[in-house]
């Protein structure tokens, strides 16, 4: 990015132009340029190069230039008769001292407009009035021994119905809008479409750049209008691109501009219009006051936020009985309890008040409070998951999730017996919480944020689980791997024995955004604050800090939406609130606009049909994602998440991008298939616990069935990761190449079905690690971090490290393991070359304390 300001000379040279001279308004600024790429003639041409037409093309590197006599003539034909407002003159050196500018509805009956003398050359600007079709220069006087030359020629104009008209209304004003990179933060995209000439949007001082407007739907463009300033392109290409990203088509390639105030006349049809420079005029970087589009297109009506959440949301209020709201949770529990691959969606909303009820919690379920604070909603019961669907086993108890309320349990203790994607946000336990099911059976969790539980958490039978910004009584056991950051009440730091990752602070941190009900009983999102080096829940002292928004700031999608709906009410500027179900997007959900919000309820499930990618995120300050499933297609997409597009570089430090609970299936319910699950092109992102989650079993499932190459790729700088899960990808399941990344907790298992040791080899080297750092990495973190095999098809794989890294001093590792589960395949390595084989039916970790 370009960190200096330019000099004070060329800031007060810019300033005194800016003040003497008022460059002529484009059309989308005031009337419009009619006569941009209309058909041209002349009465003669010095040579084939000098043609008619490049008096009426918008490129001011070309010019018309006639035979060395008086009587020359240049005309354009405007298509139909339209009212005139003036018309601008840019003469070469051979100008002309006298001239009319005249009208015609023929072509041949002509009536002056305009008749000049004593004309000096350079630019000028006539007003006009009258109507016609056609429109021409007739030369007197030669102000030189050669002919009469223009660069360009432009007539204006108040076009009528009668017309093939180009509105000179700007369609993309205020619209979604990105770029390649910024100066700085006081030179954003959206300056460039604000209507406000004295904003604009600079830089990075390199070739290319680009910069990019979301018109929110498909429309036919039939002009654009570029205001520069001082750094502008002498080369650049306009383009249109369906989905905002490859391909884009150009409409128009421009080249030896000179800045200023330029409309090109363009014909095509897209929703994302861009401006690629690829030749700068000067050694800094593109700089634009205003880019307009004007389209053909008739405006659709607003779409309205807010409405109905839906049917599979069930609002739960004190008024009902105990025994009605038992019934419909039982109901739903008895729907949902096993159906690990159905089509339910459930999310139960309790209004602030007292409940004495039991909520059994089954797969994609929600239980949530709807106060603004945990303890404005209380059970005297429980919220619970247990696994005896599954004979005692709850390492497939995922998908389902509770949040901001309390629970007094019946009996002292609640169960939450998950394995991954059960998140538990914003609870208080008042009493002791256990993390196993009954008798003790396996468990693979797990994930508690922002919560307070009064007594004890025993995880017993847990093999590990992260715990985030919240304040316990006392942590009971330690399996293979827990970690702790920013937990008041946690266990010291222990690892290797007892198991215990101790961090003592988060250092960046933001809370899920979530829904409650106002005192007037309206629903509202509230928008928790950025936190650094937190410790203990966010309602410890009071309410959480932050922002509460009205559900009429959200377009409330349901099922049947389309992603073409879905955009429109983005790119109107509405966020976006999925209500359960399931939803088949052909497009990518388009995130274009900083600070908007995703928030799925009841697990909503995206499913991106026709290989496409579900979500796209551009390069801007503070989108929150939060609360939603992805399950791959069965055609395979590339990516199946991308935040910030590859050439992503703008500084977010201080308003990240944040994923919370957004959770990746390839496979299990159907066979899906994406090369890449997440792909981190932005800085500064947090990604607050995700499951990327290539299936093991269900439907759909096989070596050469439910294809996934890779769960995560980070390209940012400056990613943080809290409670990362990623599992079962055919080559790494991490890649990271951002500098300065930091993950705090690591959840993995090996794909169980490489079908034999040579169809998993990664070169010389056996197999895949789960988590590697790319070698030009020089500074990196990671704390609570475990892989564990379980190759099923060929116990006999090896695999020769789970961790990956460049060896430097800034790349540093804490409490890391690795296992062999039942003996089913072996990993020779730890780390690089660190680290003890783990192997054999024991199933005993290999442990490396700390890393180099």
């Amino acid at each position: 990015m370009r960190g200096l300001s330019r000099t004070a000379a060329l800031f007060t040279a810019s300033a005194v132009v800016a003040a003497l001279i008022t460059l002529p308004a484009t059309p989308a600024f005031a009337d419009t340029l009619v006569s941009q790429g209309k058909p041209a003639t002349a009465s003669s041409v010095e040579n084939a190069g000098m043609a008619a037409g490049n008096a009426v093309d918008g490129n001011t590197g070309t010019r018309w230039s006639s035979l060395a006599t008086a009587d020359q003539w240049l005309q354009v034909d405007l298509g139909s008769s339209i009212p005139l407002t003036r018309v601008i003159l840019n003469w070469e050196a051979a100008y002309a001292t006298a001239y009319k500018v005249q009208g015609s509805q023929n072509g041949t009956t002509w009536t002056d407009l305009r008749s000049v003398t004593g004309g000096d050359g350079g630019i000028d600007t006539w007003d006009i009035t009258g109507s016609a079709r056609y429109v021409r220069m007739l030369g007197i006087t030669r102000a030189t021994g050669w002919g009469y030359s223009l660069w360009e020629f432009q007539v204006y104009g108040e076009p009528g119905g009668t017309t093939d008209p180009c509105p000179a209304a700007n369609a993309a004003l205020n619209k979604p809008s990105s770029a390649s990179s910024v100066q700085n933060a006081g030179f954003p995209a959206s300056a460039a479409f604000d209507g406000n000439n004295g904003t604009r949007w600079s830089s990075a001082a390199s070739d290319p750049q680009w910069i990019q407007v979301d018109l929110g739907s498909t429309q036919t463009i039939c002009a654009i209008d570029l205001r520069w300033e001082a750094a502008y392109a002498s080369a650049f290409k306009l383009q249109v691109s369906a989905n905002g990203a490859d391909p884009w088509t150009d409409l128009k390639s421009v080249t030896g501009a000179t800045g200023g105030v330029q409309s090109h006349a363009v014909s095509g049809s897209g929703r994302y219009v861009r401006m690629l420079g690829t030749t700068r005029a000067t050694g800094y970087g593109y700089s634009l006051w205003e880019f307009a589009v004007r389209t053909t297109t008739t405006p659709t009506d607003p779409i309205p936020g807010g409405g109905s959440l839906g049917p599979n949301v069930h609002v739960i209020d004190p008024s009902m009985s105990s025994a009605t709201i038992q019934s419909a949770l039982d109901t739903v529990f008895t729907q949902q309890e096993s159906a690990q691959f159905g089509t339910g969606r459930h999310a139960f909303l309790f209004k602030p008040g007292t409940y004495n009820v039991n909520a059994r919690v089954g797969f994609y379920t929600s239980i949530v409070g709807l106060g603004q604070n945990p303890g404005d909603v209380v059970i005297n019961g429980g919220v619970t998951v247990d696994a005896g669907w599954f004979g005692g086993n709850a390492t497939q108890n995922f998908w389902r999730s509770t949040e901001n309320l309390a629970v007094q349990p019946t009996g002292g203790e609640n169960r939450w017996a998950v394995s991954q994607a059960a998140p538990f946000r914003r609870m208080h336990i008042r009493g002791n919480l256990n993390l196993a099911p009954t008798g003790y059976g396996w468990a693979s969790g797990g994930y508690i944020a922002d919560s307070k539980i009064d007594g004890s958490v025993g995880p017993y039978s847990q093999q590990q689980w992260y715990t985030r910004d919240s304040t316990i009584g006392s942590w009971v056991n330690g399996v293979w791997n827990m970690v702790f950051s920013g937990v008041a009440g946690a266990p010291a730091n222990s690892f290797p024995e007892p198991v215990y990752t101790t961090l003592q602070n988060t250092p960046i941190s933001r809370e899920k955004p979530y829904l409650y009900v106002d005192g007037g009983g309206n629903y509202r999102v509230f928008v928790p604050a950025l936190r650094t080096n937190a410790r203990g829940h966010s309602w410890a002292n009071g309410p959480t800090a932050g922002t509460s928004l009205p559900l009429t700031d959200f377009y409330v999608a349901n099922p049947t939406d389309t992603a073409a709906t879905i955009n429109a009410a983005l790119a109107q500027g509405l966020n976006l609130l999925l209500t359960p179900g399931i939803y088949h997007v052909n497009a990518p959900i388009n995130i274009n606009r900083a600070n908007t919000i995703v928030l799925g309820l009841g697990l909503a499930t995206i499913i991106p049909d026709n290989a496409a990618t579900a979500i796209k995120v551009a390069d801007v300050d503070g989108v929150k994602l939060a609360g939603f499933l992805i399950d791959a297609g069965p055609q395979k997409s590339d990516v199946l998440i991308e935040v910030g597009p590859a050439s992503s570089s703008a500084d977010h430090a201080a308003n990240p991008t944040t994923l919370q609970d957004v959770f990746v299936r390839i496979g299990g319910a159907f066979a899906g298939n994406a090369t890449t699950s997440l792909v981190i092109n932005s800085d500064d992102v947090i990604i607050d616990h995700t499951w990327l989650w290539r299936g093991d079993h269900g439907e759909g499932i096989g070596w050469t069935v439910n294809t996934a190459e890779t769960g995560m790729i980070v390209n940012g700088d400056d990613v943080l990761a809290t409670g990362l899960f990623v599992e079962h990808f055919r080559k790494y399941d991490v890649e990271w190449y951002g500098e300065r990344g930091r993950t705090i907790f690591f959840q993995n298992e090996k794909a169980y079905d490489p079908p034999n040791q040579a169809a998993y080899m990664n070169g010389t080297v056996k197999g895949w690690a789960a988590y590697k750092v790319g070698p030009n990495v020089n500074v990196h973190e990671g704390w609570g971090m475990g892989s564990y095999c379980y190759f099923n098809v060929d116990p006999t794989i090896e695999v020769d490290r789970v961790f990956e890294t460049p060896i430097k001093p800034g790349v540093k590792f804490h409490s890391l393991l690795s296992v062999s589960l039942g003996g089913n395949g072996r990993i020779n390595h730890v780390i690089n070359d660190t680290g003890a084989p783990a192997f054999g039916t024991a199933t005993i970790p290999s442990k490396v304390v700390s890393y180099p």
